[in-house]
């Protein structure tokens, strides 16, 4: 009888499961294209998170990264005439002073291009949208993202999301979960095309007040509880006092806690001033720098006098402040201290690395993919409750 020849051996278990799962790895990427999955480890897996600056030094500390993430959810809330608005707008003007594009979608009609422009925004180059509805407002939201063009887009307010029925209908109907149900829906549209542009939203809340709430917190805020899921970062603010001179208020002391960081951890608070002087509108960056600086033992602080080394910054905040709003190679030496005993990277440096290293590798200098990669944005989206 002849000899049979022998059996290939088989292969090692774990070669067979590597080949397989490459094998796989290869047809997830042919099916749903390149990037659908990846290693970690793998040079293409940019996945470390970067920020746009807040305008409050203090803030961007508390936050971690020094500032709102990008290709996140962030919402600002607070009661009324606490800065949301403010702190909103300021995170538009740092953005525009580091070369990016950015929209602010009025869903309440309120914005003073004149306030806003003193806060530092460059208002002919703005993307303003004042839609009628929630349903609209959501819809321009999602194809203003969707374009890979914009840094960073602002929705004022949630609570202001009038959805198209609640329109169309009689006052006193009872609609009830109509606005959350258009946030959950958005939100799950929104939250993918967000991170895939590296776009930085920002929704800005309302509070409300639960009835029968005996113990505990009756705040909350509207919109269900969608965006409290989505979002990573979440900022409380609050005006904590009122700054006057004589009898004149001239500003507002007001307090962040990050009470939600996915980036960083989270429960940190910051206070910072805003200011309606007309030295100084919006937040006070001199005044936070001081402050900040004081604290990290850079400006030093004997009774009412500051001085930085031998050099005297004036007696009395205010002479100090205003002695940095003139000097602003003092302030930025200041400040550029402060961010590296914080270990807040600046952000003017970290764009001129991400310019060069985008010149160099032929990338777009934002860091966000080629339009080409992405979708268009559809037509109407089916919002409606």
């Amino acid at each position: 009888m002849a000899k049979q020849p022998s059996r290939k051996q088989s292969r090692d278990p774990e070669q067979r499961r590597t080949d397989d799962l490459n094998r796989a790895l290869e047809q997830i990427t042919k099916d749903f294209g390149k990037g659908a999955i990846m290693r970690l480890g793998d040079d293409d897996a940019v996945l470390n998170v970067s920020a746009v600056p807040t305008g409050a030094l203090a803030l961007d500390i508390a936050l971690g990264i020094g500032g709102i993430p990008r290709g996140r959810v962030t919402e600002i809330y607070g009661p009324e005439s606490a800065g949301k608005s403010t702190l909103a707008q300021h995170i538009i003007a740092e953005s525009q002073r580091l070369g990016g594009t950015t929209a602010y979608i009025d869903v309440e009609h309120a914005l003073e291009p004149e306030y806003a422009s003193q806060c530092g925004i460059n208002v002919d180059e703005l993307l303003i949208s004042q839609p009628d509805t929630g349903e609209q407002a959501l819809e321009i939201c999602e194809a203003l993202i969707r374009s890979n063009a914009l840094d960073v887009v602002v929705v004022d307010s949630v609570a202001a999301l009038v959805p198209r029925a609640e329109i169309e209908g009689d006052m006193g109907d009872s609609l009830p979960g109509l606005q959350a149900r258009l946030m959950s829906q958005a939100l799950r549209k929104l939250t993918g095309a967000v991170a895939r542009s590296n776009t930085a939203l920002v929704f800005i809340n309302q509070l409300r007040e639960k009835v029968g709430v005996v113990f505990g917190n009756p705040e909350t805020t509207p919109g269900g509880r969608a965006l409290k899921f989505y979002s990573s970062v979440r900022i409380d603010i609050r005006r904590i006092e009122s700054l006057k001179q004589g009898p004149n208020v001239i500003g507002n002391r007001v307090r962040c806690k990050v009470v939600k960081n996915k980036t960083a951890p989270p429960f940190r608070q910051a206070e910072f001033e805003i200011m309606f002087t007309p030295e100084e509108h919006g937040i006070s960056r001199t005044g936070n720098i001081l402050d900040l600086a004081v604290e990290y033992e850079i400006v030093k602080k004997l009774g009412a006098y500051y001085s930085l080394g031998d050099q005297r910054l004036g007696q009395g905040r205010e002479a100090a402040k205003a002695y940095l709003r003139e000097h602003a190679d003092v302030a930025a030496d200041i400040e550029t201290a402060v961010r590296s005993a914080a270990g807040i990277p600046d952000p003017d440096a970290s764009q001129a690395v991400a310019e060069a290293e985008a010149l160099t590798s032929g990338s777009t200098p934002s860091g966000s993919p080629p339009s080409g990669d992405q979708p268009s944005a559809s037509g109407e989206l089916p919002l409606d409750a």
